[in-house]
């Protein structure tokens, strides 16, 4: 199995930004942890992080090779339809994650194509994904 990883816009400075809402680990910590669950499932796993609308887009464009997307958007998930029909353009199973509770601010644009979304204040969603897929 062949799993795609795409972390959103500023999801780079996770560490470093307002951790009382996103954490103290560091998007290199979220991969490492990643990285160990696929070795230990025997998936491959590819993770891309892109602060681009166009880059995002252009990566699920690129993923027909892949059985599955995890996706954590960020601050896409509210405003990006381009991405949104990226993913509504591809056949690959999408699982959205995010690290804060998107449902106080505003429903995600992205949400109606993925069955299973998941979103909580632990960043492990990323690896309870994986592990559903």
């Amino acid at each position: 199995m062949k799993i795609l990883v795409i972390h959103g816009p500023n999801l780079n400075l996770l560490g470093s930004r307002e951790t009382d809402i996103y954490g103290a680990k560091t998007i290199d910590d979220i991969n490492s942890s990643l990285n160990v669950l696929a070795l230990e499932l025997g998936i491959e796993l590819v993770i891309k992080q892109s602060n681009h609308e166009g880059e995002i887009v252009d990566i699920v464009q690129n993923s027909k090779d892949y059985d599955a997307i995890v996706i954590n958007p960020a601050a896409y998930t509210h405003t990006s339809i381009a991405i949104r029909d990226a993913l509504t353009a591809i056949s690959t199973p999408t699982i959205e994650v995010h690290l804060s509770n998107i449902h106080r601010e505003k429903n995600s644009d992205i949400n109606p194509l993925s069955p299973r979304s998941r979103q909580d204040r632990s960043q492990d969603l990323d690896l309870k994904a994986i592990s559903s897929v």
